[in-house]
């Protein structure tokens, strides 16, 4: 469908994502990083998802939040990165609404399910930190999964309104999208209608669901931390430290770019376009690239378990040679 004129509503059958304004000449190149992005992102995630699963000893609440963590990055990254690389290389933008809005959702679901998972990580961190004696009686698997549940609920209720609202704008301008996902207020932006409610509930929606699951999860850090300068031992305020230094990196990682992002968005009009496109794509690449690299590294018993399961493929692959 072609770009409509900016007097005419129209319905739109098609969008066109153009990939990141300005770097035409580039896409080619710029893929190239993205796509090994995306490699290392399955490959990780995947690796850390098998461990978890099949290892008896890491069936504990925190490994089972770092599955749900490394489930909902498989889906942002999938839901984002294989569009994006059909748009850099073979200029394959075009795009159905429908599937448009069904992208926007995943991604809109994925971030927020990401943002109470990393909470529920932080009460999991300050329970066993601040009170050990009932972690095992507070943190069952029957709670796991509640919390879960809670998490998948809670996002789609939120962002589901977000559909309605796109879906009843009227188009009048173009179809072309200068991105290369499907994101809310990039969509709302090529509408004729008056798009203040929708920018409000993006607003109110970082608000109170981002911003109060950071306050939180900083308030647990801060009850966490104030308990580990308590303890009498070096070695136990090193040990506990230490648990929690993977999930605090994490945090920053996922937390810093998403509020940047955000900010930039709405009030930072002299930052160039490419250069918010280009931040954006790699928020959906970054974090969830090295989510599984910081907890295999830093967690030493699922580092101890990834060099087992690489030792066992060395073994069967040198028996079948």
């Amino acid at each position: 469908m072609m770009p409509a004129d900016n007097r005419t509503i129209f319905d739109p059958l098609t969008y066109i994502l153009t990939g990141i304004p300005g770097t035409e000449d580039s896409h080619v190149w710029i893929a190239i990083p993205f796509c090994l992005m995306y490699v290392v992102t399955l490959f990780g995630n995947s690796l850390l998802l098998f461990i978890i699963l099949t290892e008896r000893s890491l069936h504990e609440p925190m490994y089972l939040f770092v599955s749900m963590l490394a489930t909902a990055d498989l889906l942002l990254s999938t839901t984002t990165v294989p569009k994006m690389l059909a748009v850099f290389w073979f200029r394959a933008g075009e795009i159905s609404f429908a599937a448009c809005l069904t992208q926007m959702f995943f991604i809109h679901v994925s971030f927020i399910a990401e943002s109470a998972i990393l909470l529920a990580m932080a009460f999991d961190r300050y329970v066993v930190i601040c009170d050990p004696l009932r972690y095992t009686i507070m943190l069952t698997k029957s709670v796991i999964g509640k919390m879960g549940l809670a998490v998948v609920t809670r996002s789609f209720c939120f962002i589901f309104p977000l559909i309605f609202l796109v879906k009843q704008l009227k188009f009048c301008r173009t179809n072309l999208l200068p991105h290369t996902y499907c994101e809310h207020m990039g969509i709302a932006r090529l509408s004729c209608d008056d798009i203040t409610i929708n920018v409000w509930y993006g607003v109110a929606m970082a608000i109170l669901v981002i911003g109060l699951d950071a306050v939180l999860i900083a308030l647990s850090y801060g009850f966490i931390l104030r308990a580990v300068f308590r303890l009498p031992s070096k070695d136990a305020r090193l040990k506990s430290l230490r648990t929690c230094s993977s999930h605090f990196c994490v945090i920053l990682m996922f937390y810093t770019p998403a509020f940047f992002s955000f900010f930039a968005h709405r009030f930072g009009h002299i930052i160039p376009g490419y250069i918010l496109t280009l931040l954006a794509n790699l928020y959906v690449l970054i974090p969830p690239m090295l989510n599984p690299i910081v907890y295999g590294v830093t967690t030493k018993e699922i580092l101890k378990q990834v060099i087992n399961v690489f030792q066992r493929w060395c073994r069967r692959s040198f028996l079948l040679s």
